[in-house]
Formats: C-alpha cells, sequence, structure tokens
C-alpha cells in the first residue's frame, strides 16, 4: 500500500466520525477567531471558551482591542497559558490590524504571520476556517497522529516538514478538514499518554501502536 493509499483509508474512516467539524473554538468573526486561535496555544480550547466571552464583550473587534493594554487584556486571558506574552500578543496584533488592514483580518499566509503572535499553526487555522482555503494546520495532535499513523517519515520532525508532508498526500479540497479530523483523533483517541489503540479503527494501519 502506497502511503497516498493510506491516507485515503485513514481520511475514509475519520471523515463520517467527526464530519465537517472545523474547530471547538466559540467565535463569531475571523477577528475572534483569530484571537481564541492565540490564547489555544498550549491550552485547551474548553479554557479559552471560558475566557473568550466577557474578552469579547468588551473588546469584540480589532479597533476596541488596538485601544486596550496588555495590562488589562491580561486581566481577562489571566487562567490561560503563557497569559502576559498572550495579552502582549493580542494588543500587538489588534494594533497592526488597524493600523495596516483598516482593522480587517488578512487572508494570505504571508500577512498573518506578520503579526504578533501568529505563527504558520495559527495563520492555517484561520485561513482554513475563517476564510475556506485550502491549508492544513499542524498542531502537536496532528504532528504525533501523522508520525504514529506513518502518515509521514521520521525525518519529517518539524511542522514545518509534516505540513508539506501531508500537502501532498491530503486533496486540496480537505486539507482544512482534514486537520480537525488529525487533530480530534488525537485529542481523544490517540492521545499523547495512554492511547485507546484497543478503540482505534486504525490499529491495523498504525506503524506505532504502543503496546
Amino acid at each position: 500500500m502506497t502511503r497516498k493509499e493510506k491516507t485515503r483509508k485513514i481520511l475514509d474512516y475519520l471523515a463520517p466520525i467527526y464530519g465537517n467539524v472545523e474547530t471547538e473554538l466559540d467565535f463569531a468573526t475571523p477577528f475572534q477567531l483569530l484571537v481564541a486561535t492565540v490564547l489555544s496555544a498550549q491550552c485547551t480550547d474548553k479554557r479559552v471558551n471560558m475566557v473568550t466571552p466577557a474578552l469579547f464583550a468588551d473588546y469584540p473587534d480589532a479597533t476596541t482591542m488596538a485601544e486596550a493594554t496588555p495590562e488589562v487584556i491580561y486581566e481577562y486571558v489571566r487562567s490561560v497559558s503563557y497569559p502576559n506574552s498572550k495579552a502582549s500578543h493580542l494588543c500587538g496584533l489588534a494594533r497592526m490590524l488597524r493600523d495596516e488592514y483598516g482593522g480587517e483580518v488578512p487572508q494570505t499566509l504571508e500577512e498573518l504571520v506578520r503579526l504578533p503572535g501568529v505563527g504558520r499553526k495559527t495563520a492555517n487555522v484561520v485561513q482554513a476556517v475563517a476564510f475556506g482555503k485550502s491549508a492544513i494546520a499542524v498542531d502537536t495532535h496532528v504532528f504525533r497522529v501523522s508520525h504514529r499513523l506513518g502518515l509521514v517519515s521520521d525525518k519529517d520532525n518539524t511542522p514545518y516538514k509534516v505540513e508539506m508532508a501531508l500537502s501532498k498526500l491530503i486533496p486540496e479540497d480537505e486539507l482544512g478538514y482534514s486537520h480537525f479530523w488529525l487533530l480530534m483523533h488525537g485529542r481523544y483517541v490517540c492521545t499523547s499518554q495512554r492511547p485507546k489503540c484497543a478503540k482505534c479503527g486504525l490499529a491495523e494501519l498504525c506503524t506505532h501502536k504502543i503496546k
């Protein structure tokens, strides 16, 4: 079985289980998705969803958040991981959006990664979810599952290399959804510690089963 054939089998298994899920983060606009995704780095979506309602109620868009200080934003996000740096990033990206993009979130990877606190993963999530673009974000779950299932090789040892490898294997129109299928599988089945191999329908395809 070629790696492309294996990828097709894996996606066909995951698709009906997780469907057209896009993200478990709560948001109403591209800006709010961007903010929530920045906050979600090394933090659970559940925790982020606990702090964003109050944050978005007072600072619903880039223009309003640009007027805030990191000290003020910190009070809203203090319970997430790395709240000091994230508060600073949010103020910085809001000001850049206001000053350079008319308060709107740009749609290209090159523009998104210019924003404070925004890396390729965050940019790809925003591109796929907010703008429907063909992009796959590689977080820790996608990285782990891709390696365990043998979708990528051991030489693909960085998120960027995994992103490039998956982009060659997965049809363009499925890239965005595939990120979330792999993410959800990693979050709830192929977990970092004590993966549920006995309950996984992909066990026969897995090259790194935990004994």
